[in-house]
């Protein structure tokens, strides 16, 4: 399916096979895609032209991808940035997300994960400013920030404030991975950055109030050694979608 506007995306990564198995399926949906091998010429692309966002290799020769981060940060500091990276990279990973990362996506990867990653980026960027006061709803979970309510299906959901205060951290950036240390920072404040075991038992416990299974959530997902995010709302948007289609499919053939 063509994506409309179109998405135009930098490609920088240093392995010619990385860049040949990403340019057909992103052409294929109708992305355009522009190329880079390192990141001193990705940033002299990007003085050059536009793009709306960037694949970007962790680790390559010359400037590397953390310092090319950096340098974008400094110039484009709304530009979506989506970091390739490796599976035991969690420090850098973090690095990368304290920059202004907006996300990664580990190699092997997923085709499909990726384009939904870049999706969720773009779509970010391109909605119009939500006021902070609005209320947050996500699937059959929606929060309000003035009132300090949570409700799900519609039922109040009785939280402690450091609760809330978490779950309004992580529904407030949606479908972004959320660092141990800057959601630590943001509830607890920055004397607590490295307090994860404490972050994680009241993660626990939220847990307990806002999923089904806790023990496998679809809403507060862990994002290994690395933070956690909050389900993106066009998740289940989509979902809901899909089955309604199938619905009325079913009603069809009977």
């Amino acid at each position: 399916m063509t994506i409309q506007p179109m998405i135009r995306i930098l490609v920088v990564d240093d392995e010619p096979a990385i860049r040949r198995a990403l340019r057909a399926p992103l052409l294929e949906l109708g992305f355009q895609v522009t190329e880079a091998s390192r990141g001193e010429e990705a940033l002299q692309m990007l003085r050059a032209a536009t793009c709306d966002v960037v694949l970007l290799d962790i680790n390559m020769p010359g400037i590397g991808g953390i310092e090319t981060l950096r340098r974008i940060r400094a110039v484009a500091p709304r530009l979506p940035v989506l970091m390739l990276t490796v599976r035991d990279g969690e420090e850098e990973k973090v690095e990368a997300l304290e920059l202004g990362a907006d996300d990664y996506v580990t190699k092997p990867f997923s085709t499909r994960e990726l384009i939904a990653r870049i999706r969720t980026a773009v779509r970010r960027v391109r909605a119009p400013a939500r006021p902070e006061d609005a209320p947050i709803v996500i699937g059959e979970i929606r929060l309000e920030p003035v009132k300090r309510n949570v409700t799900r299906r519609g039922e109040p959901v009785h939280l402690t404030r450091k609760e809330f205060d978490i779950l309004h951290c992580l529904m407030s950036r949606a479908g972004r991975v959320v660092t141990y240390a800057r959601l630590l920072t943001a509830v607890w404040g920055a004397d607590c950055r490295e307090e994860v075991e404490y972050l994680r038992t009241f993660v626990r416990q939220l847990r307990k109030k806002i999923e089904d299974d806790p023990s496998n959530p679809i809403y507060l997902l862990t994002d290994v050694y690395v933070g956690y995010r909050f389900a993106d709302a066009q998740m289940f948007q989509e979902e809901t979608a899909d089955d309604a289609a199938e619905a009325t499919e079913e009603q069809k053939s009977n």
